[in-house]
């Protein structure tokens, strides 16, 4: 008898929350690190620094908000489920009617150009799980306990699903982190730098930690 090591996945829905605080935690310590500890302070300083401190939070704050949004959508946003009793069109059914045009995939609605997409292939797949038939590219999640049209995969940042509806906002997520992160990095180095290079730095040891573990994460 096979092992089915899939069935330890259903263990992931107990990090729920706590996966979503530690993403919010890390967001929070980057935020202290880069505008209370270092840039904010910068805007009273006058001439140039005040003008490039400006001009860093500006950007930050685009970046952090298009972060936050992606984040938040990719959460919320139901990836797409197969609708119950859904079945391919035999060959005496087919006409101009799509099966999946105008159906519900949990909470959302497939568009006709999704509803094309995912109906597209003409071979017919049934989840002994959910006991019912799905269309291509549609599998089924161990945690979610459903099948997923066009499924990614289950990512445990996001406590959801990465599928046909939410895609879209998981890849701009990864986008606007990729730019934020490289932000921050740029904008810490110039610290560690003074750090290593003069021996001590004008930081108390509360923003010094939180810049040295923002940097590190």
């Amino acid at each position: 008898m096979a092992w089915n090591v899939f069935k330890f996945c259903t263990a992931l829905r107990a990090l729920g929350s706590i996966m979503i605080g530690f993403v919010l935690a890390v967001i929070g310590l980057t935020y202290y690190a880069v505008v209370i500890a270092h840039y904010g302070p910068s805007l009273f300083l006058g001439g140039f620094e005040t003008f490039f401190a400006i001009v860093v939070l500006i950007v930050f704050h685009s970046l952090l908000v298009m972060v936050m949004w992606c984040y938040s959508s990719v959460v919320v946003t139901d990836p797409g489920g197969v609708p119950p009793n859904w079945r391919p069109l035999t060959d005496e059914e087919k006409g101009d009617a799509d099966p999946l045009v105008g159906s519900s995939y949990g909470s959302a609605q497939l568009d006709p150009k999704q509803s094309a997409m995912v109906a597209a292939s003409q071979e017919i797949r049934f989840c002994h799980k959910c006991k019912q038939f799905k269309p291509p590219r549609a599998h089924h999640c161990s945690v979610c306990r459903r099948c997923i049209l066009k499924m990614d995969h289950h990512c445990v940042w996001v406590v959801n699903c990465v599928g046909a509806l939410n895609y879209k906002y998981f890849l701009l997520f990864l986008f606007y982190t990729f730019l934020e992160t490289t932000l921050v990095s740029l904008l810490l180095l110039r610290v560690f730098m003074e750090f290593f290079m003069e021996g001590e730095i004008d930081e108390t040891p509360g923003s010094l930690a939180a810049t040295f573990i923002t940097f590190g994460i």
